[in-house]
């Protein structure tokens, strides 16, 4: 593989990380009561890139592509986990809510410790299998002929992991400055119940779209 086509491959994860997606709106979420939270949610999403990277270096992700029987289940149980991520951050939300958590008058944004934001990252990235196919469909691509194909996924799956680790890092950090000026009950209470129901409805569309393949 040439350095420009590394570069190259770079620079469509680069474009890949700036849409909008489901682990955008998780670190989003996570990182309004910790910096740190969201950025350890940053690198499970990151991992979870990597476990699709040998996925598809030792061909299993191809079967997921063969069978859409397959596919269908792993969008299902995507859309299942971000459907429960939207409704328990709801219903967490008004619980804090309702007992009133509150330090100087203003209500504090739910805490996330960080094992429990790691998780969420890799579970997403896990459960989300555009990342499979967007490894499937671009890096054979970037593999030279008869090279390590494994070696050569994991080196692709790497780079995206790192680009995306670093862009849902800075997400975090601006993130968690904005809800430091943005911080009262109201604002941080919509802001709660938007992200989370953002995240549900992204989980419907994936059922809806799986169920119907």
């Amino acid at each position: 593989m040439t350095l420009i086509s590394l570069l190259g491959f770079a620079g469509l994860c680069l474009m890949l990380a700036l849409i909008p997606g489901p682990d955008t709106f998780l670190v989003l979420r996570i990182s309004m009561s910790r910096a740190r939270a969201g950025i350890t949610a940053a690198a499970g999403s990151g991992t979870g890139a990597l476990v699709w990277a040998a996925l598809v270096g030792v061909g299993l992700a191809a079967i997921v592509e063969q069978s859409a029987e397959v596919f269908r289940w792993i969008k299902i149980a995507g859309g299942l986990y971000l459907l429960y991520l939207g409704v328990s951050s709801f219903l967490k939300a008004r619980k804090a809510a309702k007992e009133g958590l509150a330090v100087e008058g203003r209500q504090q944004p739910l805490r996330h410790s960080c094992p429990a934001a790691y998780g969420s990252g890799l579970l997403s990235t896990l459960l989300n299998p555009k990342v499979g196919l967007f490894y499937l469909a671009v890096v054979p691509q970037f593999i030279p002929h008869g090279g390590n194909t494994l070696g050569m996924a994991m080196v692709l799956g790497l780079t995206l992991a790192t680009i995306g680790f670093l862009y849902l890092a800075v997400i975090a950090v601006v993130a968690f400055k904005a809800m430091q000026w943005l911080r009262k009950p109201k604002v941080n209470t919509i802001i709660e119940r938007i992200s989370s129901g953002i995240l549900a409805v992204l989980g419907v569309g994936v059922m809806a779209s799986g169920a119907s393949s």
